[in-house]
């Protein structure tokens, strides 16, 4: 539980830094140069720690996981908020939770009970409600919501497989591979967008960019995966449920924004949703 909620908090500055790095900064070469720069620390660090090969099963495995986290979620966020504001991505990333959940009982042969679901459609219910009332769900289906929906999609594919794939790694070295397993791709992407638009920003967007590569791609998934392995991917991964409000408050503190009274309702309401799935049992299908 603490790592994941590590790993959510981690992860929940991510849309606000994406935001405030791609206002200056090509999407493209932000969400490639990001993953170029952790792979040079997953490089590092399993070189300092000796780290065995992955065997052939498991390179395949973690190029699943590469192309929903290293390549998918960075790139297609990165093009949405081009345009669209943290607060506003924060609405459809809200159903990030189920989406992980739905990948665990496919990829990982979880089988969350009745309870479960329960709590987590009344932790997304709760969350949705905030966010509509709070006036972020405002506005018309735009092509950047297509483009977060995708982001989604290939996220949750990526958490849930890279947490059943640090039951055999561990989580600091599954993101780690993954990542040097996409350097061939994502390197000559960043070096192309470089050339072609060089990139020139002030200190907030190199800022943002640093903790995107440091703590986004690369720190927050040594928790993350971990607490996933250990935890139960369905059942850990609930605690998304707050990483929008979180993300909304994140936002208000870049923006000079008040926090209201709903979003501290809102996040006891989370809360309890999470609790209550904690005491639930996510139980593996056997092989």
């Amino acid at each position: 539980m603490v790592l994941g909620a590590l790993g959510v908090l981690a992860f929940s500055m991510s849309l606000p830094a994406t935001r405030v790095a791609v206002h200056e900064l090509d999407p493209w070469f932000v969400a490639f140069g990001r993953a170029v720069g952790a792979a040079l620390l997953a490089a590092a660090y399993l070189r300092m720690t000796r780290a065995p090969r992955p065997t052939p099963a498991q390179w395949r495995r973690l190029s699943i996981v590469a192309l929903g986290v290293v390549v998918g979620f960075p790139l297609f966020t990165s093009l949405a908020l081009t345009t669209q504001t943290s607060a506003h991505g924060a609405v459809v990333v809200t159903v990030l939770p189920a989406m992980t959940a739905i990948f665990a009982v496919l990829r990982a042969g979880e089988r969350p009970s009745r309870l479960f679901w329960l709590a987590s459609a009344a932790g997304l219910t709760a969350v949705l409600t905030f966010l509509v009332v709070t006036g972020a769900a405002a506005g018309a289906f735009e092509i950047a919501d297509l483009f977060l929906l995708v982001a989604v999609v290939l996220c949750g594919l990526g958490y849930a497989e890279g947490g059943a794939l640090s039951r055999e790694l561990g989580g600091a070295r599954t993101i780690c591979w993954a990542l040097l397993l996409s350097l061939p791709a994502t390197l000559p992407i960043t070096l192309a967008v470089a050339v072609a638009d060089p990139p020139h920003a002030g200190p907030a967007a190199w800022s943002a960019f640093a903790y995107l590569t440091a703590v986004s791609m690369f720190l927050g998934f040594f928790a993350w995966y971990a607490g996933l392995a250990r935890g139960g991917i369905a059942r850990v991964g609930q605690i998304q449920l707050a990483q929008p409000v979180l993300t909304l408050l994140w936002s208000a503190l870049l923006l000079g924004e008040t926090v209201t009274l709903a979003s501290l309702l809102a996040a006891v309401v989370v809360l309890t949703c999470v609790v209550l799935i904690q005491r639930t049992q996510a139980q593996p299908v056997g092989r």
